[in-house]
């Protein structure tokens, strides 16, 4: 990854109401969730939430489609993948010891995502 994604992807994070957003979305997995129940949960105006969610979306760390009226918004895995990766590239000095825990973290922290039934 280069540096300006990185920090693009940084400063989009670096925001109270973004990273909240951010999290929401990381918690709930790859289905996602409309913008509105976004807006619920968050208790963020809808037009406040559709700022923070165009800044995340332009940084490349969320994605965005339609299903029927709704816009549905996910989190990049892979671009949040990268991130991290970028992030820890050149972690521990040789000590992986010290990397364990987080690399334990991310590899034990999300479940296969849940098929969608077909219609």
């Amino acid at each position: 990854m280069e540096m300006a994604n990185a920090i693009r992807r940084l400063s989009a994070l670096a925001q109270e109401s973004r990273l909240g957003v951010f999290r929401l979305l990381m918690k709930v997995g790859p289905n996602g969730l409309a913008a509105g129940e976004v807006s619920r949960r968050l208790e963020i105006a809808p037009n406040t939430l559709s700022a923070q969610l165009l800044v995340l979306s332009n940084a490349g760390l969320i994605r965005a489609r339609r299903d029927g009226r709704s816009i549905i918004y996910s989190v990049d895995f892979d671009a949040m993948s990268g991130l991290l990766l970028f992030l820890t590239e050149d972690c521990c000095g040789g000590r992986a010891e010290v990397c364990a825990p987080l690399m334990k973290a991310v590899t034990s922290c999300c479940p296969p995502p849940k098929r969608r039934a077909s219609r």
